[in-house]
């Protein structure tokens, strides 16, 4: 093999690396998510809380013993990852209480507006400089939600408020873990999310009771923090091999891969209307992340 091929080779190499984790990252979230949904009739939020952190910490403590241990746990940022725990943890509760009431495809796909929530919240707070392209992607994404949510008096009672505000503190979040991320392992964040999750729902199962799991149903409780553990660490070694033009618009198949596992498990089948602002909001997302792509080669060259 000779001197061009051989980068060559790695680099596709590595590619094809992080296409797969993400890939797989996106079905296990998927899969969580459609659990969670599974698990919400008959189990209260803070217990299925209680298990995605609990089960979590063994894929989080794997990951800290292969970066050499507590030390990678060292902070001078300890309000700051409070802070962003607290958001983390209350977005948490909202997106897993509303996916007990929405349709699957419906949640996901509120979600996805958390990026154009990060970007309004970069302008206002970081003071970013957003163009006519970034703002249309904003308002379009917006009205796309806006058409999935149906803004109404039925908002409590069809969970798209509690998506919405999980959306909301997921765009907070992505703001806080930037400047985490500028000095600490992405481990670190990840650890203190869990255990910050783990204290606040065994208090919460503490004031407002528990319900004892069937034998099938300990089996969904287990997997919903092994696949969101698991899935969450692939996500991070998928950014680590490939560029993210590459692997970020892959998890809008997320709302893809919901929809089909909602249909199959559960009868659903979106409307015309739920289908028109999905596919604005899936529009609107890449064509923002396109625009930012964009914007950060410029800076570089």
């Amino acid at each position: 093999m000779d001197r061009v091929s051989a980068p060559l080779s790695r680099l596709v190499h590595s590619s094809g690396l992080g296409v797969a984790t993400m890939l797989l990252s996106i079905l296990l979230f998927s899969m969580m998510d459609a659990m969670v949904k599974w698990l919400g009739g008959n189990y209260p939020t803070q217990q299925i809380m209680f298990f995605r952190c609990l089960v979590a910490m063994i894929p989080v403590a794997a990951i800290i013993a292969s970066r050499g241990g507590l030390k990678v746990l060292k902070t001078r940022q300890p309000g700051l990852h409070l802070l962003r725990s607290l958001l983390g943890i209350s977005a948490m509760a909202c997106a897993f209480y509303a996916l007990s009431l929405m349709r699957l495809a419906d949640a996901i796909s509120i979600l996805h507006t958390a990026p154009l929530i990060m970007t309004v919240l970069s302008i206002l707070v970081l003071r970013e400089k957003v163009g006519i392209h970034r703002w249309s992607a904003i308002i379009a994404g917006f009205i796309g939600m806006l058409v999935v949510i149906r803004p109404g008096q039925s908002m409590l009672e069809s969970g798209s408020l509690f998506m919405l505000i999980a959306a909301l503190l997921i765009g907070c979040n992505s703001i806080i873990i930037r400047h985490l991320s500028a000095r600490d392992d992405p481990v670190c964040i990840t650890f203190y999310f869990t255990l910050t999750g783990l204290l606040v729902s065994s208090i919460a199962i503490a004031l407002f009771g528990w319900v004892m799991p069937s034998a099938g149903d300990w089996v969904f409780l287990i997997a919903v923090g092994l696949f969101g553990g698991i899935a969450q660490y692939l996500m991070t070694v998928s950014y680590r091999h490939s560029e993210i033009a590459v692997v970020a618009p892959l998890k809008f198949l997320s709302i893809v891969i919901g929809g089909l596992i909602a249909y199959f498990v559960w009868a659903e089948i979106p409307d015309l209307q739920s289908l028109a602002g999905i596919s604005i909001i899936i529009a609107a997302g890449l064509y923002a992340m396109q625009r930012e792509l964009l914007l950060a080669r410029r800076s570089k060259r």
